[in-house]
């Protein structure tokens, strides 16, 4: 079966593996899309994503969806055979204090498709097969295509996001940073009752893509080191802002544009090491500034979601053979061109 190894920066290997086979409580999935996330892009361009950084070749991919093939023995229950599912990524610890405490994203021994954060790597799920426990397998919902669902994980993390702002209905949103994490949150703080959504980003292009998934004002900005300028009308102060960028520029933008008051998380992985951060603004207009990291339960609240919004196909640009896999990472990568690009494992 082929897969997409990262074996250093650069070097990304449509290879043939193994087909693997379940153990107790595992099943077998037959992938049939992956989609291809900012960090996936990081790996291949750069080696690491965050503090995450390789030192082994890595299957990549989290973002997967297929066919249940086969089941360890004993079979469990509840996921039949020929079924369509999403693959939740994370595999918590479940004994960690964090894990009692009913914060299992933040797990601190938990293991995640596609992940450098420990060693031996987590092997991802860009493979025509991959097991997983049966605990981490959902059915589609009624009517959710597989392709769609393929946008689960995403959404799922978006939907932590806005939920770790606070409430969010009636309120005004601003997020930074247009690409597809940022278009998603865009969906999901207008599914909470957002009374106002405001983006910004430095394409226009990424910016048709978030007004496609709900964004009420884009705000094209000319350059990232440039403060907001809080006399222009197109960007009044926002009760609630989320930074989806990754880049210090856009945490500084959420800060002082956001309320006295305020709250801001901060969703984009930053790069490496210490990074400017306007933390006067953050002392002397007490905002709230807070992290979101992956997610927990919202991978079923984000399936439910998918199935009833065809909407959401407009955020998926291409999709591409696996045998392609390096010219649809460069496709991935280039934000003028698309937003969010699928890996095609049946092709």
């Amino acid at each position: 079966m082929l897969g997409c190894v990262i074996h250093g920066r650069g070097d990304l290997r449509v290879e043939e593996l193994p087909t693997p086979s379940p153990g107790p409580g595992e099943v077998l999935v037959a992938v049939r899309y992956g989609g291809i996330c900012g960090s996936d892009l990081h790996y291949w361009r750069h080696g690491g994503v965050g503090d995450f950084r390789l030192r082994e070749p890595m299957v990549l991919g989290h973002e997967v969806v297929g066919t249940v093939l086969a089941h360890g023995s004993p079979a469990p229950r509840g996921v039949p055979a020929g079924a369509e599912v999403a693959v939740h990524p994370a595999t918590p610890c479940g004994a960690c204090p964090e894990c009692a405490r009913g914060r299992r994203n933040i797990c601190r021994d938990a293991r995640y498709l596609g992940s450098a954060a420990r060693t031996p790597h987590v092997q991802g799920g860009f493979a025509a097969g991959i097991v997983v426990p049966a605990d981490q397998v959902r059915p589609l919902p009624a009517g959710l295509p597989s392709r769609r669902a393929a946008l689960a994980e995403p959404l799922s993390v978006a939907l932590h996001a806005v939920r770790r702002a606070g409430p969010v209905a009636g309120r005004h949103v601003l997020v930074t940073g247009a690409g597809p994490i940022g278009c998603l949150v865009v969906a999901a703080a207008k599914a909470a009752g957002a009374g106002q959504v405001t983006v910004t980003d430095l394409l226009p292009a990424a910016l048709g893509y978030a007004r496609a998934a709900g964004a009420d004002t884009t705000v094209l900005a000319a350059d990232p080191a440039d403060p907001a300028d809080p006399a222009r009308p197109d960007e009044a102060e926002a009760d609630v802002a989320v930074e989806a960028s990754g880049a210090a520029a856009g945490l500084d933008a959420c800060l002082r544009r956001v309320r006295r008051g305020g709250t801001v998380v901060q969703l984009g992985m930053l790069p490496p090491g210490q990074s400017p951060f306007a933390g006067n603004l953050v002392v002397g207009r007490e905002i709230e500034l807070r992290g979101a990291f992956r997610f927990d339960a919202e991978f079923d609240d984000a399936l439910a979601l998918l199935a009833g919004q065809p909407a959401f196909d407009g955020l998926i640009s291409a999709v591409a053979p696996v045998s392609e896999a390096e010219s649809a990472f460069a496709l991935a990568a280039d934000r003028e061109r698309s937003c969010k690009v699928l890996l095609d494992f049946a092709s």
